[in-house]
């Protein structure tokens, strides 16, 4: 059985060391208007899919698995809030950093096999961690994809690595 420990460490390599990694390289490329761009109507900006994962992220973790209220008003992550600008995003997603942190520290062994109702799916605490870990990679790509339409630029996220090596068995 995967214990707790591997959920969490392999949820902040994910979350923490992969996704907010990349989107601060994005948010380093972006001027504070590509923030609020949009290709199309269809497509939300850049900046609603930072609130948009912040709220997912307290909803499914904050609320479902801790004892955090669900406050979450989904349709206002997609409104635009051109007042809202890089550092504050940068501000914001630390402070989530520090509360889910904080939050699954806390967390029992048994959460994972526990049964929630959270935004209306029936899910075990153990889907909680994948669905967040898969949601924040699925914006990701989308924020990244947003950035080179932008900016033009490549984000370099592989430029230390040689991707073309082959696997071994250890």
């Amino acid at each position: 059985m995967i214990s707790k420990s591997h959920i969490i460490n392999e949820f902040q390599l994910r979350v923490f060391d992969e996704s907010y990694a990349r989107i601060y390289k994005c948010l380093s490329l972006l001027s504070e208007k590509q923030l609020w761009e949009s290709p199309n109507s269809n497509i939300p900006s850049i900046g609603s899919l930072l609130l948009h994962l912040s709220g997912n992220a307290r909803q499914w973790i904050l609320s479902g698995l801790g004892e955090a209220i669900d406050n979450r008003n989904r349709d206002e992550e997609f409104q635009v809030h051109r007042n809202i600008r890089k550092s504050d995003f940068i501000f914001l997603l630390e402070n989530l950093k520090v509360q889910l942190n904080a939050c699954i520290k806390d967390l029992n062994e048994d959460v994972f096999e526990k049964k929630y109702e959270i935004q209306g799916f029936n899910v075990t605490g153990f889907s909680v961690f994948i669905h967040v870990i898969e949601h924040f990679s699925y914006h990701t790509g989308q924020i990244t994809t947003l950035t080179k339409f932008f900016t033009s630029k490549e984000t370099g996220y592989y430029e230390d690595l040689n991707l073309n090596t082959h696997n071994r068995l250890n």
